[in-house]
């Protein structure tokens, strides 16, 4: 039978394992081939066809020498700076229900206009 104690521990290690995902940063990525350049800003990696700029800093972990020709592996996450709507026009304005509309007939009716009696 489970005593106490070890229950309390497994439901601890459980909620400390579960609350990483909750705390989780954003998504990363990584890029993986020979450094074409460095720069304290910057490591450039050729994966394939393609030249890929990573911008770095002085809190970027690196482990090893990063120069040019040796294969390297960046992870990176992917950051907003700015981000700015375009083409955002408001809704039109609905026409109010006690308005009538501009090509509605008027309503009001002259004394000419009223029904007139048949001759019999």
């Amino acid at each position: 039978m489970i005593n106490i104690k070890s229950l309390t521990t497994v439901v601890a290690i459980a909620n400390f394992a579960l609350a990483g995902f909750a705390f989780a940063g954003p998504k990363t990525y990584q890029v993986t081939g020979p450094i074409l350049e460095v720069t304290d800003a910057s490591i450039v990696v050729q994966k394939g066809t393609e030249r890929w700029e990573v911008a770095r800093d002085a809190k970027t972990a690196v482990k090893g020498e990063l120069k040019v020709g040796s294969k390297v592996t960046v992870e990176y996450t992917m950051n907003a700076v700015t981000a700015e709507v375009k083409g955002d026009k408001a809704a039109p304005a609905k026409p109010d229900k006690a308005a009538p509309a501009k090509d509605a007939p008027k309503a009001d009716k002259k004394k000419d206009d009223a029904p007139k009696k048949k001759a019999a």
